[in-house]
C-alpha cells in the first residue's frame, strides 16, 4: 500500500477511534446516570417501605392499646355488674327474711303497699292478693284501709281477699273486673325500683 494510501486509511481508523471514544464515553455517563438514578429510587423505595412499616407499627400499636382499653372497661364494667347484682340480692334476701316475720315493720309495709296500690287504681270495689301466710297480717286492718283509700281517692272503697299469690311479700290489687291491676309485690317493685336505685348503690359501692 503506498503512503497515500495508508495516510486515508490511518485517518479512517483515527476518526472511528475517536468517534468510538465518544460513544464508549457517552455510554459510561449515561450507564453511570442511570445506575445513579437506580440509587436513588432504590433510597426513596427503602424510605417509602421504611415509612409505611412505621405507619403500620404504629396503627398496630393504637390498635392494641386501643382494645387492651376497652377490655380493660368492659372487665371494670361486669365486675361492678356483678357487685351491684350481689347487693341487691343480698336486699332481696333480707327482704324476704323481714317478710317472712310476723314483725311489726313488715305489717306496716304491707298495709301500706295495699294502700299505694289502691289509691293507684283509684279505689272502689277491689280484689286483695296476698300470699297465703300474709292474710293473716292484714286481716284486722281491711276495714281501716279501706276508709283511708276512700279517704285519698274520694271513691267508696271495698278490698276483698282474692286468690293466694306465691311471692316474697307485698300484694297485687286489681278491679273486680280484672281492667286495673296494680303489682305491688316485692319483686315487681325492686324491679321497677332497680334501674333507679342503680346508680346510688354503684355510687355507695364505688365511692
Amino acid at each position: 500500500m503506498n503512503s497515500g494510501a495508508d495516510k486515508i486509511v490511518s485517518s479512517i481508523i483515527s476518526d472511528a477511534q475517536s468517534k468510538a471514544d465518544v460513544i464508549i464515553q457517552e455510554a459510561e455517563r449515561e450507564a453511570a446516570l442511570i445506575v445513579e438514578e437506580g440509587e436513588k429510587e432504590a433510597v426513596l423505595e427503602k424510605e417509602k417501605i421504611l415509612e409505611n412499616a412505621n405507619k403500620q407499627s404504629a396503627m398496630k400499636y393504637q390498635q392494641l392499646i386501643s382494645e387492651a382499653k376497652m377490655n380493660s372497661r368492659r372487665a371494670e364494667l361486669e365486675a361492678r355488674e356483678e357487685i351491684i347484682e350481689g347487693a341487691f340480692k343480698r336486699a332481696e334476701d333480707e327482704l324476704k327474711k323481714i317478710a317472712s316475720t310476723d314483725s311489726n315493720e313488715y305489717k306496716e309495709s304491707l298495709k301500706k303497699i295495699i294502700e299505694e296500690a289502691s289509691i293507684e287504681i283509684g279505689g272502689g270495689d277491689l280484689i286483695l292478693s296476698l300470699k297465703a301466710d300474709d292474710i293473716a297480717k292484714v286481716k284486722d286492718a281491711i276495714s281501716s284501709l279501706e276508709k283511708n283509700i276512700e279517704g285519698k281517692t274520694g271513691t267508696k272503697t271495698t278490698l276483698e281477699i282474692g286468690e293466694n299469690i306465691a311471692t316474697i311479700g307485698g300484694a297485687v290489687v286489681k278491679t273486680k273486673n280484672g281492667d286495673i291491676e296494680v303489682n305491688n309485690t316485692i319483686e315487681a317493685r325492686m324491679l321497677r325500683f332497680k334501674k333507679a336505685l342503680r346508680s346510688e348503690v354503684a355510687r355507695i359501692l364505688f365511692k
